[in-house]
């Protein structure tokens, strides 16, 4: 079965919840995310990379940093075993050591290899489990934000203001896409900020939060299991139906940050990515007023962006 076919067996949600096609084409919040000032896209993985995308919060700084302490210790254990077995094999030989000796137990040695990976455990948990905790321990919220995984695009709720919008990949076939980077897809792409280089990483939406602010995201899923990840914010979380769980990030450089469903979620998983847009303070609250309006969500009586 080819793209377009794979396309329309699909079912997406958005056609038949509107009135027709051309109305399923409409980005959710067009109106909404189009005043935005230009912003630079930080957070996207890069062709034959193997280094980590750039850090933009403490969470992820840690995981780097926790990520080279631990390939330390590990490289050194690796050398100390290779070491140890090429050894074996020289000194003990058949032609070496024709005549193996005979005895059962060494009880120093047998303590030590006992002993010595429980004290590298310790060792390494008295570093790993802050950052663990760190990432468990909710701080107090400016944004709440809800996001639901579904198949195969993201719903999210802006659960102060009772507002939602979903979150489609630019080349689906909720967006009028096939799957593949079309000469449409790419005038799409051109138009909603992004370059043909994007494709497969850019959605026709994007959750919209303020810089420097407690962001806490509420994880879950309708239909399987999905997971909310952005690799520069250090976080991912599974959504699992019937649950909610959360994580929570404060972004520090404005831009825009790319990421994908982490859980195998059936055939469009590959077509389920993420884009978070961080603007500034004053650029949130007017994104706020406009998508607030648009969606008819609970107009702000307080200026949660600003809130300490």
């Amino acid at each position: 079965m080819g793209n377009a076919g794979m396309a329309r067996g699909f079912g997406w949600r958005r056609f038949a919840a509107g009135t027709g096609a051309a109305a399923a084409l409409v980005p959710a919040t067009a109106g909404a995310d189009e005043l935005l000032p230009t912003l630079p896209i930080i957070g996207m993985p890069t062709d034959r990379g193997i280094g980590f995308q750039p850090p933009v919060t403490e969470l992820a700084r840690d995981l780097i940093w926790l990520e080279g302490f631990m390939m330390v210790i590990l490289t050194v254990i690796t050398v100390l075993v290779m070491g140890l077995l090429l050894a074996v094999i020289l000194r003990f030989n058949r032609k070496a050591n024709p005549v193996p000796a005979r005895f059962t137990h060494n009880s120093p040695l047998e303590v030590t290899w006992t002993v010595v990976p429980i004290v590298i455990l310790v060792f390494i948990g008295a570093f790993s489990l802050p950052t663990l905790f760190k990432q468990q321990v909710m701080p107090e919220a400016h944004v709440t934000i809800k996001t639901t995984g579904k198949q195969w695009y993201w719903t999210y709720e802006y659960v102060d203001h009772g507002f939602e919008f979903d979150s489609f990949m630019i080349g689906s076939p909720a967006t009028g896409g096939d799957f593949t980077l079309s000469p449409e897809t790419e005038a799409q792409l051109i138009a909603a900020g992004y370059g043909r280089e994007h494709f497969l990483l850019a959605t026709d939406t994007a959750m919209v939060v303020p810089v420097n602010r407690n962001i806490i995201v509420q994880v879950t899923a309708a239909d399987v299991i999905h997971a909310w990840t952005i690799p520069s914010f250090g976080v991912k979380q599974d959504g699992i139906p019937g649950r909610l769980a959360e994580l929570w990030f404060r972004a520090e450089e404005v831009g825009v940050y790319f990421g994908q469903c982490s859980e195998l979620c059936g055939i469009a998983h590959a077509y389920m990515p993420i884009t978070v847009k961080v603007v500034s303070e004053e650029d949130y609250e007017a994104w706020l007023d406009r998508a607030i309006a648009r969606h008819g969500g609970t107009p702000r009586n307080t200026d949660l962006a600003r809130a300490d």
